[in-house]
């Protein structure tokens, strides 16, 4: 199975991930290295890397290469962004990189990161409307999309470094300094003329290492037990109060903010600044996290080259069938019984009244149902619980992955603990209990109705008459043990759904 190396080198930081090819366009990231290089530090008074900055660079870049040589990595995709972009001795740093690491990394002009940043975006997050808002050490990019297709760009060559440089004025405070950083940078985004005719439905996507830190503080703050910070959602007032206290504190308080690496805290007022200026600008009520960017751009483009011109349309069932082959489930089992999902619930509609929203949650916990069992079989249930809460899951909200998270762990015994409602309190009510046993349920008859993983059923027809549900089920060959699986649940739907269940 193929591997690639996929390193970016940024004003701050560089970063390589391994990438295993799944086939047919799918991937997965098994492994990553990241360190603080900040190549694009003192740049501004001349525009050159300087000597120290180049030397660890370097350095983190053999060790890179001392990975992607253990995995027997043969490809290696390597691109630099703003600081070698302009950079004076561009042309000497690239060749030192090659001759001493064997690496040839590619310099990506301003439009091509703005492009991969945004595939990074659109592949992975269900939002219509968006405008990408990315600050790395030596730039911000700031991008806007409509109806998924790219609108306009602008790269601004001010980043989280470049601007902490440029205003670390003798005598400011903190706060102080952070006041002149957004207000120099208003005037930036007041010349970037087509900000004024975005569609008022779009929404704010923050992408790049600061952001996701102050992801990370907003989760430790509202004690979130959710693992995953791409998707994740933070309101402007949270925001504003969490950018507030953080510019008031000296840099060692600032170090030891949980969430924040130590490396990264002199700058994230700045980059915070940044939003705050956006905000004022825009009239962003709310915003997104994203966990994704210029590397999953990157990947996009290598696995499936077709998402450069045109993003995948279905990005949920795109990442569901990543994880389906990454753990290596029965592919046609997982259609099969999700096919019957899907019947169930658009025939019980009338029993369970649920929105048309709550298939994807039926989706996510019949794709993933049996992908626990990879990792052990008895309660394997539970398992895939823990890898629908704990994987790379795009284009569905934070709330539908926990519902479906639940809905898998208790569609075998209905054993729901209320302490689950209380730990997950952030995402789900007392009313969301009786969604999880009612898809529950639907999903128990389904992989009943598969039990064989043969296709033997193809299709059912429920009729509700009276006090009882009539189920008669489409063969296309023996499914004596399918039915006889199936009437075992006739229990448990009388007591959820209130109607006895007759499976013909």
């Amino acid at each position: 199975m193929e591997k690639i190396g996929i390193i970016d080198l940024g004003s701050n930081s560089a970063r390589l991930v391994i990438v295993k090819m799944l086939g047919d366009g799918h991937f997965m990231v098994i492994d990553q290295l990241k360190e603080s290089v900040r190549l694009g530090k003192d740049m501004e008074r001349d525009g050159f890397l300087k000597p120290q900055r180049i030397a660890e660079t370097i350095k983190t870049l053999k060790m890179f290469r001392k990975l992607c040589d253990a995995y027997g990595i043969e490809r290696i995709i390597a691109v630099a962004t703003a600081a070698v972009r302009r950079a004076k001795n561009q042309r000497s740093f690239l060749d030192e990189v090659a001759t001493t690491c064997g690496i040839k990394l590619k310099v990506l002009s301003a439009e091509e990161e703005a492009v991969y940043i945004y595939r990074g975006i659109i592949n992975t997050m269900d939002v219509p409307k968006g405008l990408i808002l990315e600050v790395s050490g030596g730039a911000t990019k700031v991008i806007y999309y409509n109806r998924r297709n790219l609108l306009n760009f602008k790269t601004l060559p001010f980043g989280a470094i470049t601007l902490t440089e440029l205003f670390a004025a003798d005598g400011l405070t903190p706060a102080e300094q952070t006041a002149k950083i957004e207000e120099f940078f208003a005037q930036q985004l007041a010349s970037i003329e087509w900000l004024k005719d975005i569609d008022p439905e779009t929404q704010l996507i923050l992408v790049g290492g600061s952001f996701r830190a102050l992801g990370k503080i907003s989760k430790i703050v509202k004690k979130s037990p959710y693992p995953i910070i791409h998707n994740y959602h933070i309101q402007s007032e949270e925001f504003v109060d969490i950018y507030n206290r953080l510019k008031a504190m000296d840099l060692d308080k600032k170090k030891r903010i949980k969430g924040v690496s130590s490396s990264r805290a002199d700058i994230l007022p700045s980059a915070l600044a940044v939003i705050q200026s956006v905000i004022a600008h825009c009239g962003f009520n709310e915003m997104v996290v994203s966990g994704c960017g210029l590397r999953e751009g990157l990947m996009f483009n290598y696995a499936m080259p077709s998402t450069f011109e045109k993003p995948i349309s279905d990005v949920l069932g795109y990442s569901l069938k990543t994880l389906v082959k990454n753990y290596g489930c029965n592919e046609k089992h997982v259609e099969q019984v999700l096919n019957i999902c899907i019947q169930l619930f658009k025939q019980l509609r009338v029993l369970h009244k649920f929105p048309r929203q709550h298939m994807r949650i039926l989706k996510v916990a019949a794709m993933l149902h049996d992908a626990g069992a990879s990792i052990k079989y008895y309660d394997y249930q539970k398992h895939s619980s823990y890898i629908a809460l704990n994987s790379a899951l795009y284009g569905i909200s934070q709330r539908e992955i926990v519902l479906a998270a639940l809905v898998i762990s208790v569609y075998k015994n209905d054993d729901f603990s209320m302490s689950e409602l209380v730990r997950y309190k952030e995402f789900i009510t007392e009313a969301d209990v009786e969604v999880i046993r009612k898809l529950g349920v639907m999903l128990r008859i389904a992989e009943s109705l598969d039990r064989s993983m043969s296709g033997c059923v193809t299709g059912i027809v429920c009729d509700v008459l009276g006090d009882s549900v009539i189920m008669k089920t489409e063969l296309a060959g023996d499914a004596s043990l399918e039915i006889k699986e199936a009437k075992t649940v006739a229990q448990d739907f009388k007591r959820i759904f209130k109607k006895n269940l007759d499976i013909l």
